[in-house]
């Protein structure tokens, strides 16, 4: 067994080559982060080992600074670890009591590692070409978070202009009201406006719905306004509208090659109910290989929806914690869907109801029915098979 330990880093990555006889077959160089300095580490690799040798290669989940070299590793048939940089930590700690940490012991302790801990799961191409949904669905969620923040400022700027026509209205949030605002951004403009201008636009945009009434309605609302005549104000609200519908169109897209790689992989947990396919994608991108997990409390721990534990002589945890270590895109995703679930699926539904009858909060109810659907993605996507409900 011969164990490669590299610190990977920006510009340069610390490598280390120990056998499990602890013979240091190299010690810790450097190579830098260019197509060179992979096939020198290749080649040294190569130098130090046997065709009957079983190579592992360990590095830490730096987020992008290490894609380029892992898949570099796969491509070359190397048996590749990615480990969580908190255990390597624990783990290099746990030699000394001296707070030293260097790029050269991060190498050397990553090593050691591959070789003291054998219920590690090697990186399979399933997880890395995984990547490209992870990267969509994160950027998707970045793209609706910024896009609800847009979306608080509007309502801002209307409070301040028009504060009386988020109660004509059944949001401020449709097309139809941003079509009016984006023209007429503000009461005093509204109120300034032709009546029968402002009844095409809004009949137009509505497809119908609004006819000359709400019209008439919004238009009188806007003479008796208490909302104030600031030009600054009326720019950035139209401004903030015309981001928002980028962002829309953006999104839009986004989804589009969400849907298509999702047509791909053809998952199972689909077609569980209320368990769209944007929740869907990020469940799946973020877990990566579901054959890395033995069971499903392995999968639980991963998500970071464990119980914390502590106990100590007589004293122990009453109420424990979770310990929400992992992706909080995970969670997130998890959370979500599970609202949706416990709606649409009567056995869900069921479940989350016991729960609350047993006097547990609302979200604490919700994370046991998170819980029981975590197990159930973990049976689908092991068996392969569609979603059954309870008969």
């Amino acid at each position: 067994m011969v164990s490669v330990g590299i610190d990977v880093s920006k510009d340069k990555h610390d490598c280390f080559i120990v056998s499990s006889d602890g013979e240091v077959l190299a010690d810790v160089f450097t190579i830098s982060n260019t197509l060179d300095g992979f096939h020198y580490l290749l080649q040294r690799i190569q130098d130090c080992t046997t065709p009957k040798d079983k190579i592992k290669v360990g590095l830490e989940a730096t987020g992008h600074y290490s894609y380029n070299l892992l898949g570099f590793l796969l491509d070359n048939g190397l048996t590749t670890y990615v480990l969580n940089p908190l255990r390597t930590n624990l783990y290099r700690k746990s030699f000394s009591l001296r707070k030293t940490k260097t790029d050269r012991v991060d190498a050397r302790t990553i090593a050691s590692m591959l070789l003291s801990d054998v219920g590690l799961k090697p990186y399979t191409d399933t997880a890395y070409h995984n990547e490209e949904l992870k990267s969509l669905t994160r950027y998707r969620f970045d793209k609706v978070k910024e896009r609800a923040k847009l979306k608080s400022s509007i309502a801002r700027l209307v409070c301040i202009l028009f504060p009386e026509l988020e109660k004509l209205v059944p949001s401020l949030h449709i097309a139809s009201v941003y079509a009016l605002l984006e023209e007429f951004p503000g009461a005093k403009q509204i109120a300034a406006a032709h009546l029968t201008r402002l009844k095409a636009l809004l009949e137009m945009v509505s497809k119908g719905r609004y006819k000359r009434d709400v019209t008439l309605e919004i238009r009188n609302a806007a003479r008796n306004s208490i909302g104030s005549w600031m030009p600054a104000k009326s720019l950035e609200l139209q401004h903030t509208i015309r981001l928002v519908h980028e962002l829309d169109s953006e999104i839009a897209e986004i989804e589009k090659q969400i849907q298509s790689l999702m047509d791909e992989l053809d998952s199972p947990i689909t077609t569980i109910p209320g368990l769209g396919f944007r929740m869907a994608a990020m469940i799946l991108a973020e877990v990566g290989d579901f054959t890395r997990f033995d069971s499903p409390d392995k999968l639980l721990a991963y998500t970071g929806m464990s119980p914390s534990t502590y106990q100590s002589g007589q004293l122990k945890n009453c109420y424990p914690h979770m310990e929400k270590r992992g992706s909080r895109y995970l969670r997130y995703a998890l959370y979500n869907a599970t609202k949706y679930v416990c709606h649409w699926d009567p056995t869900f539904a069921a479940y989350l109801s016991k729960k609350r009858a047993e006097g547990k909060h609302y979200n604490i109810a919700l994370s046991h029915a998170a819980k029981k659907l975590v197990r159930l993605i973990f049976a689908m996507e092991k068996s392969k098979q569609p979603y059954c409900p309870a008969a």
